[in-house]
């Protein structure tokens, strides 16, 4: 299991280290792989694995703050749901709409041969490849 310091990265965050924040932390950032989620999945798997009891509002400001201090990134799939990454390095997505899940394409299997201009007075923050996955 990956080591983390849960409180420097609740405090890095603005927030105050409660029973519940630790809980949520640890639930996120201590694992070997990257971990994507939903908040109302998140709060259903938190309700299975901890004795906590969690507030809505208090996993939503939680997540929230974690993704503000960079300690998440937030990935919308096409205006349908937005989930979170613990992966927070430029990489690209599969998506299985039947499953909504979310699954990691390392950046070496992606060659991008030309990547169109940006518009005028634009830059271009980073390329993600998105695909989308059926049965």
């Amino acid at each position: 299991m990956k080591k983390v310091d849960i409180f420097k990265k609740l405090r890095s965050s603005g927030l105050r280290p409660t029973k519940q924040r630790v809980e949520i932390a640890k639930f996120l950032f201590e694992r070997e792989k990257t971990f994507h989620f939903t908040v109302e999945s998140l709060e259903n798997q938190l309700a299975k694995k901890s004795t906590c009891k969690f507030a809505l509002a208090t996993i939503y400001n939680t997540i929230h703050a974690f993704k503000k201090a960079g300690h998440l990134s937030e990935v919308d799939v096409r205006g349908k749901k937005t989930y979170f990454d613990t992966n927070i390095t430029n990489h690209h997505h599969f998506y299985d709409g039947e499953t909504s899940e979310l699954i990691d394409i390392d950046s070496s299997e992606v060659v991008i041969q030309k990547i169109p201009k940006a518009p005028n007075g634009k830059k271009i923050k980073n390329v993600e490849v998105f695909i989308n996955l059926k049965n």
